[in-house]
């Protein structure tokens, strides 16, 4: 093929992806046809010559990944699948529809699509994990390129991405910024000012190419030279209109999110050559190695601790990976440079080809443990638990993505102390219930923290594990199991009159008012809740209907949402909960309600009426009988 043939061709293509991006809209009376259609000539481009991938198995470990960051291009994005022949035009035309595969925004339901996006500013950082993945561990030629709209660089997650792509040299990595000047609401940040993109890109020690996104000369050019850098992340920098065309649409404001009227499409598509069914061979990657192996997998020996010694699930978290990493070769851990505290430490000295430092940046943290995941890496990514919010919307969007991470937060509620309340995570127990199938954990001794960590690493979705701080005894033996899903119950009689439900550091305080009011005469049953979400439903309801419906749940937590609030969901009638059939439920909540300050943990726990003085009188205030009764 003459070097023209090839240009009319890749042309072509980009006017079919162009048309379809508008038919696909139209039908389904909305979406983002004008901001498919910038980047229109650069992912013929890509698609036709550039991008190794293998359609007939989507987890060919030597395929190149392919991210569309700016995820309201969907359109584009489906019009390519289109091209590569994996999607027909009837199911083109489904887009948006209820039952479809093509969502408004990209997610795993396709199978080409690794992870979800639409909210802007998380392909890059997600990117830099499957570029980690590819140079470090699977250790083969892919390459991992992301597509980005111009308006999401104002978000910091590029920004961390960008850092940290160059820390680590990633080659692999290939953005491309689709610099069409116009945002939802008019002239983004830089307008068509790609000089500067470019300065930003190389103060961050990045290759930037600047060049014409409609000269697809440009682009072949700009596409062969990324591919020839060997020491460091490339971006290239194409200036595009929105809705490059169509003159009624080209560099016009006021069209994002806007579907044509089916009277306006049959002009439009006229204008852009008239409809075209393409169907090209895209090609396979040349390589066909599998991933490099990171040892052989010994038999899991979990740390063991005696009862009654003085252990912080912190350091017992710390022990258990180490352990996993010695089993499993594929668990790989991320920390935001805290692991001195979280005792990640301990798996970085011991696996550092395993380990990746992701430094003050919570969001490029949970972003890369997503990438990790695609190529089914397991991975566990730690930090103090109230900076974890920071990366709120990543974990949000893990769960979209169908993501298997596993996150561990530390430093948890006002038993951490005098650090102070910007330190204090009371919030987070709450935040990762509320992600769809997630799995929220809260250890109270570090026997069961370690067998949490090992239940961990299998598990599917989004998985939390809340540590603490302090070092508290051991009550288990090593021997004890603790299902997800399960619950323990510690304290329990015939005589029962309450029941006290607590998780992690309030449970301890559970234990000594449990033997403050046996000396007084009150038995009372002590639930340790470890698993917060699923929550053991049924061994609430028995309790409550052995105690006539008095609980009082404890939690080192604010009081929406968390621990409490997963007790009460119990006895409301759902389709996956058993209708409660028990004497009333009379439940008292004790967690923090006020600002905390600095103190000692036992003085604020004290101070936010979450320790056993507060829990005594609780109880005391539901078995008091009245007098002459």
């Amino acid at each position: 093929m003459t070097t023209q043939e090839q240009l009319q061709q890749w042309h072509e293509l980009a006017q079919q992806l162009r048309v379809d991006s508008i038919r696909a809209t139209t039908v389904a009376g909305s979406g983002h046809p004008t901001s498919s259609m910038s980047p229109a000539d650069l992912m013929a481009v890509l698609l036709s010559k550039y991008l190794g991938y293998d359609f007939d198995n989507p987890h060919n470990p030597n395929s190149d990944r392919f991210l569309l960051s700016k995820g309201h291009a969907a359109p584009l994005l489906y019009a390519m699948y289109k091209a590569a022949g994996v999607i027909t035009d009837e199911e083109l035309l489904s887009l948006r529809k209820i039952g479809s595969r093509l969502e408004g925004h990209p997610t795993p339901v396709l199978p080409w699509v690794d992870v979800a996006t639409g909210s802007l500013g998380q392909g890059l950082p997600i990117g830099v994990g499957l570029a980690l993945a590819g140079k470090y561990l699977d250790q083969l030629p892919y390459h991992v390129w992301v597509l980005l709209g111009d308006s999401e660089t104002s978000e910091g997650s590029v920004w961390e991405a960008f850092d940290h792509a160059s820390h680590y040299s990633l080659d692999n990595l290939i953005a491309i910024i689709d610099v069409n000047r116009l945002g939802q609401r008019g002239q983004t940040e830089l307008g068509w000012n790609i000089q500067a993109y470019a300065a930003r890109a190389r103060a961050f020690g990045w290759q930037a190419i600047e060049i014409d996104g409609h000269d697809l000369t440009e682009i072949d050019q700009a596409f062969s030279a990324a591919l020839s850098i060997n020491d460091r992340p490339t971006v290239i920098i194409a200036r595009t209109k929105k809705g490059k065309g169509v003159a009624s649409l080209e560099d016009l404001g006021g069209w994002h999110g806007k579907a044509l009227k089916p009277e306006d499409e049959k002009q439009a598509i006229a204008e852009l050559g008239g409809e075209r069914h393409i169907i090209i061979q895209v090609n396979k990657p040349e390589e066909q190695g599998q991933p490099a192996t990171t040892g052989n997998p010994q038999p899991l020996q979990l740390p063991t601790y005696d009862k009654g010694a003085k252990v912080a699930t912190r350091r017992a978290y710390g022990d258990a990976l180490l352990a996993l990493g010695a089993a499993q070769p594929d668990v790989v851990v991320l920390d935001a440079e805290v692991s001195n505290s979280t005792y990640a430490e301990d798996f970085a000295e011991a696996y550092p080809e395993r380990y990746f430092e992701m430094y003050i940046a919570e969001q490029q943290m949970i972003a890369a443990a997503v990438g990790l995941q695609v190529r089914k890496y397991k991975p566990f990514a730690s930090s103090f638990a109230a900076f974890l919010s920071r990366g709120y919307d990543f974990v949000r969007m893990a769960a979209i993505s169908r993501a298997n991470i596993k996150l561990v937060g530390s430093h948890a509620g006002v038993s951490i102390g005098q650090d102070g309340p910007s330190q204090m995570a009371l919030e987070d127990l709450a935040a990762f219930r509320a992600v769809w199938s997630s799995t929220v954990l809260y250890p109270s001794d570090a026997n069961q923290t370690a067998k949490l960590v090992a239940q961990m690493s299998d598990r599917s979705g989004v998985v939390y594990l809340r540590t603490t701080r302090e070092s508290t005894p051991v009550i288990y033996g090593s021997d004890e199991e603790f299902p997800i899903g399960g619950s323990k119950v510690i304290c329990s009689s015939e005589r029962d009159q309450a029941t006290v439900i607590a998780a992690g550091i309030t449970l301890h305080e559970a234990l000594k008012a449990c033997d403050r009011l046996k000396n007084e005469g009150i038995a009372v049953r002590v639930i340790d809740a470890y698993s917060i979400k699923p929550i053991d439903v049924q061994t609430i309801h028995q309790a409550a209907q052995d105690t006539k419906g008095n609980l009082v749940v404890v939690e080192d937590h604010w009081m929406e949402g968390g621990l409490g609030a997963a007790v009460l969901d119990t006895f409301a009638g759902t389709n996956i909960i058993p209708t409660y059939n028990g004497p009333q439920v009379r439940l008292i909540k004790l967690a923090v309600l006020d600002m905390p300050g600095s103190g000692t943990p036992e003085e604020l726990l004290h101070a936010a009426k979450i320790d056993a003085d507060a829990i005594v009188e609780a109880v005391k205030s539901q078995v008091r009988q009245p007098v002459g009764v």
